[in-house]
Parts: structure tokens; C-alpha cells; sequence
């Protein structure tokens, strides 16, 4: 829901970030692959009592995410670095509500055992929506860079970060968060079965 706008609030700081990253000679598959170590180490760090030095590393991962495609745009975009950054991206996610549940399993494993099936919902209904625009050549008209048709909804990247943000700075509400944020992602779910009910009812 909120992508769209930060993602037109932060393109010329990230444009410019990847000009000086292109000219440095770093490519973006090398820099998708840093971004996803960095959240990785982000969840060991919550998982090991650390949130907010994860939430630090987080930041910095996101910003890793934000800046390979705008570095990819400057040479010729590919397949396989969108796919790497689409897959990596998903596990970044789930590794987070997993690293609560091993911080505390007696509090925080229920809550991240629902919102990971939450996440597994908005993944498969993006990812299922996309392959058949894709077939169809449809193209989003309100995120027309994207690798892949990028069908938005109320828990997107923005919403998620914010999530988990809140989570590493009340780290004893981890639950509360988790649940709620679950809820959104069922509605999300629901959102998308309806828009590819509607975009693909026509064969």
C-alpha cells in the first residue's frame, strides 16, 4: 500500500547511490547478495537477544534491496538478478519472524508459526498473480520497473519493515505485532484472489 510512495519519495537518493556504486564497478547481483547476508545476520542477531543491533543491520540490508535495481537499470537488467532478488527477498522475510520464535519459543513461537503461513499467502498470490500477467504481457502501470507484474496490497515491502521495526524495539510485544500483522496479510491475501479472479476469468 505505502511502496509506491516511498519508492517515488526515495528514487533520485537511491538513483544517484547506484550511479556512484556503478562507477565503483559493483554490480547488482553483488550487492543483492551483501543485502541479503546483512539480513541474515540481522535475524542471528535478533534470534541471539540483539534486536536492535538486527534492526540496524536490517535497515541496512533493505537498503541493499533498494539499491540493486536502480544499479541494474544503469547496465541491462536480467532474469536471473531479478529472480535472485524476488527469491531472496522472501526469505529475508520469513527469517525474521523465525528468529523471534527461537529468541523466545515460550511467547513469541505460536504467533510466528501463524504469521509465517501469513507471509507464505502474500508470497504465493503475488508470485502466482505475476506468472500469469507475465504470460498475459501485462504490465503494472503503477510499478512499471519491476522485474515482475507487481500486484501491491495493504502488507507490502514498506508495511513490513515497519513491522518488524516495531517488533525489535518492543521485542516483548512480538505477539501482539505478529497477530495483527498476520490479520493485514490475510487481507492481502484476499485482495489478490480477487483482482486474478477478475484479471484472468477471460481465457
Amino acid at each position: 500500500m505505502l511502496d509506491r510512495y516511498v519508492i517515488r519519495l526515495l528514487k533520485p537518493a537511491l538513483e544517484g547511490a547506484a550511479a556512484v556504486l556503478h562507477k565503483a564497478g559493483a554490480r547488482a547481483d553483488q550487492v543483492t547478495l551483501i543485502g541479503f547476508a546483512l539480513g541474515v545476520a540481522a535475524a542471528l542477531s535478533i534470534a541471539f537477544h540483539h534486536p536492535i543491533g538486527g534492526l540496524v543491520l536490517m535497515l541496512i540490508s533493505r537498503l541493499g534491496d533498494g539499491l540493486d535495481g536502480p544499479l541494474a537499470r544503469l547496465t541491462s537488467p536480467t532474469d536471473r538478478g531479478g529472480f535472485l532478488d524476488i527469491t531472496l527477498d522472501f526469505l529475508f522475510y520469513a527469517s525474521i519472524p523465525l528468529a523471534f520464535a527461537f529468541a523466545d519459543p515460550a511467547g513469541n513461537a505460536l504467533a510466528a508459526s501463524v504469521l509465517l503461513p501469513a507471509f507464505m499467502g502474500t508470497a504465493t498470490s503475488f508470485l502466482a498473480f505475476a506468472t500469469l500477467a507475465a504470460q498475459r504481457g501485462l504490465i503494472s502501470a503503477v510499478y512499471p520497473n519491476k522485474g515482475i507484474y507487481y500486484l501491491g496490497g495493504l502488507t507490502e515491502a514498506t508495511e513490513t519493515l515497519v513491522c518488524f521495526a516495531l517488533m525489535c524495539v518492543w521485542p516483548s510485544w512480538f505477539a501482539v505485532f505478529a497477530w495483527v500483522f498476520a490479520g493485514l496479510c490475510v487481507l492481502t491475501i484476499v485482495t489478490r484472489l480477487v483482482a486474478g479472479w477478475r484479471a484472468f476469468s477471460s481465457s
